[in-house]
């Protein structure tokens, strides 16, 4: 006689380690950036076993070469610049003219540039690139460069700015990922598996490139989605006070503000001129 096969072990762990990533996403996210960072401080050489995958022995990184992988990196770019700007335009909007709406509400779209700033602006390219100094794959001594290889978290003098730690494209396309917050929750589920699978592509072809190890991947987005999360608390989190309305009028009111200051400024300008006619 047959007995019922019991649960699978993996799949049960799978299912606790979810639900605690969705109880508690922040110090979820925390956890997996100390404990990922501290595997690939340990294991170094996992960041030269993967960028071996795409170096050729005289060649260099040939994908950097392949045209269609250059134009897909562009749209990238292109994607991540268009978000910016209709979020910016969106607060820029009731700023201009009080009481106007455009595409985005205003907190969805204060959240999309705030977590831009906060994450692939300020902490990754401004705080990290700028400051840990590592040398990009394609200019290490074991893919034919003339520096030497160090691994992730080592301040170093190897790169003086944009250095390889972390990715700062990485950084940019998982950003998109916001987008699944901000949308109809009917839409969230595809939104967040198509920026998810659109981010991994364009993130493999920084590596494919050359231009950046799997740490330097793996790390900006798990800071990045840590920012993610702490903005969308800030603005979202049932103690906020930024609602739609609230942001609007601030804006509209500030806008009124600055017209008024800009509009007394133009008349004594204009009173002073007239005074030499």
């Amino acid at each position: 006689m047959s007995h019922p096969a019991g649960p699978n072990p993996a799949t049960s762990g799978v299912r606790r380690l979810t639900a605690v990533a969705v109880r508690y996403p922040v110090r979820f996210t925390l956890a997996a950036t100390l404990v990922l960072s501290l595997l690939l401080v340990l294991v170094p050489d996992l960041d030269l076993a993967v960028s071996g995958l795409f170096h050729v022995e005289g060649q260099g990184f040939p994908a950097a070469r392949v045209a269609v992988l250059e134009e897909f990196r562009r749209l990238g770019q292109a994607v991540v610049a268009g978000v910016a700007v209709l979020a910016v335009l969106s607060l820029l909007v009731p700023l201009l003219a009080s009481g106007a709406r455009f595409l985005l509400p205003p907190r969805a779209a204060l959240f999309l540039v705030a977590t831009l700033a906060l994450g692939p602006g300020l902490l990754v390219n401004t705080i990290l690139k700028d400051n840990w100094g590592r040398a990009r794959p394609r200019n290490v001594v074991e893919f034919g460069g003339d520096l030497p290889f160090t691994g992730p978290w080592a301040m170093v003098g190897h790169c003086d700015s944009n250095c390889s730690f972390v990715s700062g494209e990485a950084s940019s396309a998982i950003f998109l990922l916001a987008l699944a917050l901000v949308v109809p929750a009917g839409w969230r589920k595809p939104v967040a598996i198509g920026t998810l699978l659109f981010a991994a592509a364009l993130s493999a072809n920084r590596i494919a490139f050359g231009g950046h190890f799997l740490s330097d991947v793996l790390i900006a987005w798990l800071l990045t989605l840590l920012v993610m999360l702490l903005v969308h608390g800030a603005v979202y989190g049932p103690g906020s006070r930024l609602t739609d309305a609230a942001i609007a009028g601030a804006l509209g009111r500030t806008g009124d503000a600055l017209k008024a200051f800009l509009a007394r400024r133009a008349g004594a300008v204009r009173r002073f001129v007239a005074l030499f006619r």
